[in-house]
């Protein structure tokens, strides 16, 4: 029997969640549970205590310490709301019903959580949940001026004006794929 650490434990059964395993729990109705919890409040941005999944998030970036802030960010799904034109001539088709925008939804999610966090900088964000209306994204957030993260060699870089404004100028994970910027990795045979 192997032994693995707390987190490789949590990320197993995480796995199983996702993939809709049966086991000792049900995951179905913990998952239905955690997505009640999450509608019932009001704002669309909530800061956490700690990440829902932490071994998730430890491989983004985060660490337990001063000046790493999570959200969870709430985003309507769909393409969103294009206005029927009014004036002018009647295009063909209208162009009103099933255009997407060129912005993901994870990617709306970073910038909502960066405009109520003005002073700190996006890490990273990744999925945890979605129902018929809205998904559900944890962004790590970086405060660039706390004293720990300066200290910090890992992620001191963040500190520097180039890295000002990430999420906005795309330069996130989500933002890169967005922008087909992302390298690709030679599969081995």
């Amino acid at each position: 029997m192997s032994k693995l650490g707390a987190g490789k434990y949590i990320s197993e059964t995480l796995q199983r969640e996702y993939k809709g395993e049966k086991g000792i729990y049900d995951y179905d109705k913990l998952y239905k549970e955690k997505l009640m919890k999450f509608r019932q409040n009001e704002q669309a941005v909530v800061r956490l205590e700690k990440p829902s999944n932490l071994p998730r998030a430890r491989s983004l970036g985060y660490k337990a310490k001063k000046g790493f802030i999570v959200v969870r960010v709430r985003v309507r799904k769909g393409s969103g709301a294009h206005k029927r034109p009014r004036t002018g001539r009647r295009p063909k088709r209208m162009g009103v019903n099933k255009l997407t925008r060129n912005i993901s939804i994870q990617r709306i999610a970073e910038l909502r959580a960066s405009k109520r966090y003005p002073n700190c900088e996006v890490l990273n964000s990744y999925w945890v949940g979605e129902d018929g209306r809205h998904e559900y994204y944890e962004v790590i957030l970086v405060d660039r001026n706390a004293p720990e993260i300066k200290a910090d060699k890992d992620i001191n870089w963040i500190c520097s004006n180039k890295h000002k404004g990430r999420a906005e100028r795309g330069l996130t994970s989500a933002g890169k794929k967005a922008r087909k910027n992302r390298k690709k990795r030679k599969k081995k045979e």
